[in-house]
């Protein structure tokens, strides 16, 4: 990584995970002088936590047109860099005839977009799956562009291709807050220093609510606590990442399987939930299937962390580097077993690790890429509720877009911040 800050960039990023390593290479590769700041280290939360999937199948329809593009762009990067990406396939199981009744619906819906999907019904499900079940699937919602990639690997290997490109790139080096003048953005404040920028973007992850607030700007996001684990090498004969409702996996590079659930996903109560609350409250509801709420530390650890700060002294952002919170272990133990129960040939599966990340969601879990209006020159991107490993390099693209004022390649007004006030 570079170690001495520069005094003048065009565009200064804020935020080194996938979000905002791909917006600084689409940057840096259209001929702009472009920084990159980390708190922490690259990819050192959500980015390297997550599932690993690349889809399109069951996506809100409005976030279609960036996973379409970003299959593309993950093809791409592949043939650039190692990022570990596969296009094996992505299969939403249906366990009752209600279940392939909502496939259906999605799939209709999904028309206009030219979506690659389609259903698989039950008698053709074992040849795709490639193992034997012993649940008697109803079918699948299937499809064959889709593909995974390698959470620890892909956000290092972009990077590595930004810098080629000319980006700059610290890790260790928090953006304290905003250089404004006349309300406009003209550089990022650090803790070695202040950066002239034209531009600043936010691709903060589950800091950005924090960041947004001490620069007077509302946005509202919450996090939630997802719990993952890997297996032990082994033959099962299933190469494509599957949903089957109460487990989920996908083959990983090493020959194990990284598993998980919906239902692995908490949201501790804090300060935030309470002021957010109108807000959240009906996707709470929507959610409640999978999400579960939890009173706990948490509200304390939020409640004692300051909401405005001083740029001229430590923050919140040098005094928690990394969000390294715990693996809920019984959510992804249950769906180990769930998964063992459904393929006999996993049976033999050990867990080798687990872990967990935050993952910063909005109200109506899409994600924010626009400029932020109330202070010209400052951009966001954040909120991806799950979803942003798989679009990164196209969120990337479009943030780039937006930055240069160029017409975006993808529609962007269903992620406007605006939509929220």
């Amino acid at each position: 990584m570079d170690t001495r800050i520069p005094s003048q960039v065009d565009v200064a990023v804020i935020g080194g995970g996938i979000i905002g390593i791909s917006t600084a290479l689409a940057l840096a590769r259209a001929g702009l002088r472009v920084a990159v700041f980390e708190k922490g280290a690259i990819a050192g939360e959500q980015s390297s936590r997550n599932w690993g999937w690349i889809r399109s199948v069951g996506r809100d329809h409005r976030e279609l047109p960036l996973a379409l593009r970003a299959n593309a762009l993950w093809r791409e990067l592949q043939q650039q860099a190692d990022v570990g990406y596969r296009q094996r396939g992505l299969a939403y199981l249906g366990g009752s005839p209600a279940d392939m009744q909502g496939h259906a619906k999605w799939l209709e819906s999904a028309r206009p977009y030219s979506v690659p999907a389609r259903l698989v019904d039950a008698a053709d499900l074992p040849a795709l799956l490639g193992a034997q079940s012993a649940r008697n699937w109803a079918g699948a919602l299937y499809n064959p562009e889709d593909g995974v990639a390698e959470p620890q690997l892909a956000t290092a290997a972009i990077a590595g291709l930004a810098r080629a490109a000319g980006c700059q790139i610290f890790e260790g080096c928090a953006v304290r807050g905003l250089d404004l003048a006349a309300g406009k953005v003209r550089g990022v404040v650090t803790e070695r220093g202040t950066v002239g920028a034209e531009a600043a973007v936010l691709a903060g992850g589950a800091w950005s609510r924090l960041f947004c607030g001490n620069s007077g700007v509302s946005f509202p996001q919450l996090k939630v606590h997802a719990s993952v684990l890997r297996t032990t090498p082994l033959e099962t004969g299933m190469d494509l990442a599957i949903n089957g409702g109460d487990f989920t996996c996908r083959k990983r590079a090493d020959g194990g399987y990284t598993v998980s659930q919906l239902g692995a996903s908490t949201a501790d109560l804090t300060p935030d939930s309470i002021r957010l609350m109108r807000q959240f409250l009906p996707a709470w509801m929507a959610e409640r299937k999978y999400l579960k709420l939890r009173v706990g530390r948490r509200f304390l650890d939020e409640l004692r962390m300051p909401r405005r700060f001083a740029l001229d002294a430590p923050t919140p952002f040098e005094q928690h580097r990394i969000l390294d919170p715990q693996p809920g272990m019984a959510a992804i133990s249950v769906a180990l077993e769930k998964l063992k129960a459904a393929f006999p040939a996993f049976a033999p599966a050990r867990v080798a690790a687990a872990w967990a990340g935050m993952i910063d969601v909005t109200p109506d879990a899409l994600p924010v890429m626009s400029a932020v209006d109330a202070v010209p020159g400052f951009f966001l991107a954040s909120g991806f509720s799950g979803h942003g490993f798989g679009i990164g390099p196209a969120a990337g693209e479009l943030m780039s877009e937006l930055v240069q004022g160029k017409t975006p390649t993808v529609d962007p007004a269903a992620f406007r911040l605006s939509r929220f006030a």
